[in-house]
């Protein structure tokens, strides 16, 4: 697996590598070993998969507070996603930048996002499939998230009229939100 450091401290693409034959192709997409000796130490407890029917569904900016913060390690099993990372540390030198990751079936990508990052994905397929590693359980009460288009963040999605949920149209802005990292 190649791992490469992005431009959000602690942010890194997963890029395993495929071996292929005329069966198809196979790939080891997770290892604890591999991504330890690469400096992510966290120990997965669970997983999480959505559907996502229709291009342009926007899911994000969500978070999870201390002490019950993840970090996430994110794929695409169906279709295409662009992922958005965005760092919440209020003590960060990066704090409210952001970065943007095409992650698709077919480029195999994932990316790790260590706690303390607030994160959202918009598709840019009909019937996109993603699926997430957690390092911490979703604990209610803790949950939070941020106005998808909030000017203080500028996050270019590359789209204008999102498909949202109820949750993400009335989420408060940043300056407004419940983040404690």
């Amino acid at each position: 697996m190649k791992i490469t450091d992005l431009a959000l401290e602690g942010v890194k693409l997963l890029e395993p590598t495929y071996y292929e034959d005329n069966r198809g192709n196979g790939s080891e997409v997770y290892s604890h070993r591999t991504l330890s000796s690469n400096g992510i130490h966290n120990i997965f407890v669970q997983d999480y998969y959505n559907l996502n029917v229709q291009k342009g569904t926007l899911r994000g900016i969500h978070y999870q507070n201390y002490p019950y913060a993840q970090a996430k390690i994110i794929r695409c099993l169906k279709g295409s996603i662009l992922d958005i990372v965005v760092d919440l540390r209020k003590n960060s030198p990066t704090y409210k930048k952001w970065i943007k990751t095409n992650i698709s079936m077919e480029n195999k990508k994932q990316i790790f996002i260590p706690k303390g990052f607030g994160h959202g994905f918009v598709t840019l397929e009909e019937h996109t499939e993603a699926f997430y590693k957690m390092d911490e359980y979703y604990t209610p009460g803790f949950g939070g998230v941020i106005l998808w288009n909030d000017p203080e963040l500028g996050i270019d999605w590359e789209i204008d009229n999102p498909i949202l949920s109820k949750k993400d149209i009335e989420a408060p802005k940043l300056n407004n939100s419940s983040i404690n990292f």
